[in-house]
């Protein structure tokens, strides 16, 4: 991997091709909610792709970490910053969400650099029950992430 251009990748560019998608829905949100939601739906399905390619072809950085995690929380808050906006007397409920998503992933993300982890998804599997069964289970992973995108649940192989 030493001298190897990161930036390309194939998680990356699958992780860029997410941000294509996303920008698109976004584009779309305020007046083709059909065509929005199809974008949106297909970054959210590429996003179980990319860790699946950067540990089948051994290409997991870093930065790939950092561009999925930015992603998912750009994409979040662009959906429902558009949702507030279509239904603004459940503006706070999104605003709160907002604010819990940004909060908890931060403060997650920064107890595992001060505890000198590799990757914000290792973690101790004594640790938080909840943390250990989104990392540990596929079938959790998929419930608590992409089930509000309407993709199909992982195979029960591994």
């Amino acid at each position: 991997m030493p001298g190897e251009n990161i930036f390309l990748f194939v998680p990356n560019l699958i992780g860029y091709a997410r941000i294509v998608f996303a920008i698109v829905s976004f584009y779309f949100m305020p007046c083709c909610p059909l065509t929005a939601s199809s974008f949106y739906l297909l970054s959210g399905l590429l996003d179980a792709f990319d860790g699946h390619a950067a540990r089948a072809l051994n290409q997991g950085t870093r930065f790939g970490a950092m561009l999925d995690m930015l992603t998912d929380r750009c994409s979040t808050m662009c959906l429902l910053v558009n949702l507030a906006l279509l239904y603004p007397r459940a503006t706070l409920l999104f605003q709160l969400s907002m604010s819990l998503d940004v909060a908890s992933h931060w403060l997650h993300l920064h107890s595992s650099v001060v505890r000198g982890s590799e990757s914000h998804k290792m973690i101790d599997l004594s640790g938080n029950p909840v943390l250990r069964i989104y990392y540990t289970s596929r079938l959790a992973l998929w419930v608590f992430s992409e089930w509000a995108s309407g993709s199909p649940p992982p195979s029960r192989r591994s």
